[in-house]
This record gives C-alpha cells, sequence and structure tokens, in this order.
C-alpha cells in the first residue's frame, strides 16, 4: 500500500503542478499581473502548502528534526536539484529584479535562519540546546510581511509591462481559471501528502533518523511541486515564472512556514547540522553568482549540471553519515 500511495502521490503532484501553472498564468494576465509576481506569491504559497502542513504537523507531534529538516532540506532541493534539473531541460532566463533583489533577499533570508537556528553556537554558548522560540517566529512572520509589501508594491508596475507587451492574448473563462488553481492546489496538497506519509513509513521500516527522513525524503516529497511547477512552466516557455517559484517558496519556506511553526510551537534543534544549514546558505549564493557573472542572467545547461552536482555531492555526504 506504502508503494501504491507513494505512486499515487506522485501522479497527483504532476497532474496539480501543471494545472496550477495553466491557471495561474492565465490569471496574471487577466488581472494585469507578470509571470514573475505570481510565481513569487500564488504559485510559492500553494505549491509551498505541503511544507506548511508536513512542518506544523510534524512540530505539534514533537519530530522537530522532520519540521527543521524539511525547510531546510527543501531549500537545498529547490535550488540545487529543481533549478539544476529545469536549467538542464531548457535554459533559464532570470530578470534583473530577481537576480538584485529577491535572490539576495533568499541569501540573507538563509543566513538569519542560520543564525536563530544555531544562536548559543554565535553566542558562544556552546553546549547547550538550541531553540527556536516563539519570539523568533514572530520575527521571522515580520519578515514574512515585509517581503508581501515589497511583491505586492512591484505589482502594479510588472502588470502594466504585461498589459502592454501582450494586450490580445485570448482570455478563458474565470470560472476555468479558478477551477484549475483549486484543482492544482488540491492536487498538489493531497499528492504531496500521501507521497510524504508513504516515503517516510518506508524510511523509518530501515531504522533511518528523523533528521535524514526531513533532510531527504520528506524535503523532496514537499519540493515535488516546486520541481513539477517549475519544469512545466519552463516548457511552456514561462522561465520567470519557474525562477520566481524556486525563489518565492525559499522565502516563503523560511520566513512564513518557520515563522508560523515556530510561533505555534517552539522547535528544539538537534539532528540538523552546521553542515546542512552551511549547504542551504551556500547553494543560494551559487545560484546569484550563475546569475549575475555568467550567461547573462541565464541558468546555462553547463551551470544547471553544476547545481545538480552538488546536490548529489551532498546526498552522498548524508548517506555517508548513517
Amino acid at each position: 500500500m506504502d508503494l501504491l500511495f507513494f505512486v499515487l502521490g506522485i501522479v497527483l503532484i504532476i497532474g496539480g503542478a501543471n494545472s496550477l501553472t495553466d491557471g495561474a498564468a492565465a490569471l496574471a494576465r487577466r488581472m494585469g499581473l507578470s509571470p514573475l509576481m505570481v510565481g513569487l506569491t500564488v504559485v510559492a504559497f500553494g505549491t509551498s502548502a505541503p511544507e506548511l502542513v508536513v512542518s506544523l504537523t510534524s512540530a505539534l507531534k514533537g519530530s522537530a528534526d522532520i519540521a527543521i529538516g524539511n525547510v531546510v532540506g527543501s531549500n537545498i532541493f529547490n535550488i540545487l536539484a529543481i533549478v539544476g534539473i529545469t536549467a538542464l531541460v531548457t535554459p533559464l532566463s532570470i530578470t534583473a529584479s530577481t537576480v538584485r533583489k529577491e535572490i539576495p533577499l533568499l541569501i540573507l533570508a538563509s543566513c538569519v535562519f542560520a543564525v536563530i537556528a544555531w544562536d548559543t553556537l554565535f553566542s558562544g554558548l556552546i553546549g547547550q540546546e538550541n531553540f527556536l522560540s516563539r519570539s523568533e517566529g514572530l520575527a521571522l512572520l515580520g519578515f514574512f510581511l515585509i517581503f508581501l509589501t515589497y511583491t505586492f508594491s512591484i505589482a502594479k508596475s510588472a502588470g502594466e509591462i504585461e498589459q502592454e507587451s501582450d494586450p490580445s492574448k485570448k482570455r478563458k473563462p474565470m470560472w476555468l481559471l479558478i477551477a484549475l488553481i483549486i484543482g492544482g492546489l488540491a492536487g498538489l496538497i493531497f499528492g504531496g501528502d500521501l507521497f510524504v506519509s508513504s516515503s517516510s513509513s518506508i524510511a523509518r521500516s530501515f531504522g533511518v533518523s528523523e533528521a535524514f527522513i526531513g533532510l531527504t525524503l520528506v524535503a523532496m516529497g514537499t519540493s515535488l511541486p516546486e520541481l513539477a511547477t517549475s519544469v512545466v512552466a519552463a516548457l511552456k516557455k514561462e522561465p520567470e515564472l519557474a525562477v520566481g517559484n524556486v525563489v518565492g517558496s525559499g522565502l516563503f519556506n523560511i520566513f512564513f512556514i518557520l515563522g508560523t511553526t515556530a510561533t505555534v510551537t517552539p522547535i528544539k534543534m538537534s539532528g540538523v547540522t552546521v553542515v546542512d544549514f552551511l549547504v542551504m546558505v551556500l547553494s543560494s549564493i551559487l545560484l546569484y553568482v550563475f546569475g549575475i557573472f555568467f550567461g547573462q542572467r541565464t541558468i546555462t545547461r553547463l551551470e544547471g549540471g553544476i547545481l545538480f552536482a552538488c546536490f548529489i555531492a551532498y546526498n552522498a555526504y548524508l548517506f555517508s553519515q548513517i
């Protein structure tokens, strides 16, 4: 049954991602918003819903390592695997705004997350336990509100550009767009839940730690919506949506998901190590370097291959620690 649910979860995730991409991109044009704007908000929030459910449920049940590992592992998977695989399928162009503003914000978010998660290390109180407290969760939610304010502040100008560049686009009925988005989100959330439950059950039968499960199977399972959405968006010639989805999801994971989870219940740090946080931070820096220094704001197939190779190397390290 676990194997059946595993396959069914993947099918629902891929189908949901395709439906959500179609509905969100069309709704963006209807409302006069750019694909980047939708990728940073609607699609990012929808594809991050499995992470929110998994992290919050895990923390409430006392499985803090799954909650933390899910966020850290998902952000690593988003950049190294999703951007890498998508760029191997087709080179990804990145807007100037994403390179200069959104990706640096993701780097900052990753650094802030690392510092507050390992506050005893940075304060010199070695040996004491690390916690994400409610106050730190509220601080992350404050950052999330700032991010939303910034995102919506660029919506008007981005929307005007989109309207001028594509005034004759054939519109789909509004009811169909809403149905596509709701159906896509339902497929993503339900499929992600099936995938995580079945894969976690399979992994635990081998006696591996919750931190390992969170950083690998759970992180990959909850990030499959981002992978499917980004690949589909790239194939449909919406590269801004693909990159915006990954960056927006990373910010949602740290600011909103972790902020909400820590606010509801403090999270104890234990199994997720400094190395995992370091890889998360370096991944976002590598994305920035590739975006700004090579290929004229394009993630080429070679760069995508390097990102994916880094993902394989990181997972090889995780398996060596079992």
